[in-house]
């Protein structure tokens, strides 16, 4: 099955903590794309710095809880804290979309319920893989990322 993956990083070394990130995911399937790494202002949340973030294709036998929970423990040894919500973070890993398949778990609702509102999340997506359809939209990638340019 394919996955997409929103990386984002906004504490210490920001490239370091993607790119070990990337390198950890690979331990997860086969990563068959990865975007260019961007530069973002922060969405929500308190004041905080710039994050770094990026999306990447996995190819993987593991079902979207346990990919989720594989991501959760990554987060975690690059010293992920969730102290504020939408706080500041040294990594940020996120299930955007799993194949054609909607999830809906207390932990985990894919496809990314803010997804289709964040240039940051579409943008990356959107290099990589801009004809995925997203279930509950009717629409790719770049559709919603064209819809989100449409409405500067």
């Amino acid at each position: 099955m394919k996955a997409a993956i929103g990386l984002g990083s906004n504490l210490g070394n920001r490239r370091a903590h993607l790119e070990r990130a990337l390198h950890r995911l690979r331990e997860c399937g086969q990563l068959l794309a990865v975007s260019a790494i961007i530069e973002t202002d922060p969405c929500g949340g308190p004041a905080q710095g710039r994050y770094l973030n990026a999306a990447a294709i996995l190819e993987t036998d593991l079902s979207p809880a346990e990919l989720h929970a594989r991501m959760a423990a990554i987060e975690a040894e690059a010293g992920r804290a969730r102290i504020v919500k939408n706080g500041p973070r040294t990594l940020d890993l996120d299930v955007l979309l799993f194949e054609h398949e909607s999830v809906q778990r207390p932990e985990l609702t894919v496809p990314h319920p803010r997804m289709a509102e964040r240039r940051f999340v579409l943008g990356p997506l959107a290099e990589i893989a801009p004809d995925w359809r997203v279930p509950g939209f009717d629409k790719s990638v770049g559709e919603l990322l064209e819809d989100l340019q449409d409405d500067r």
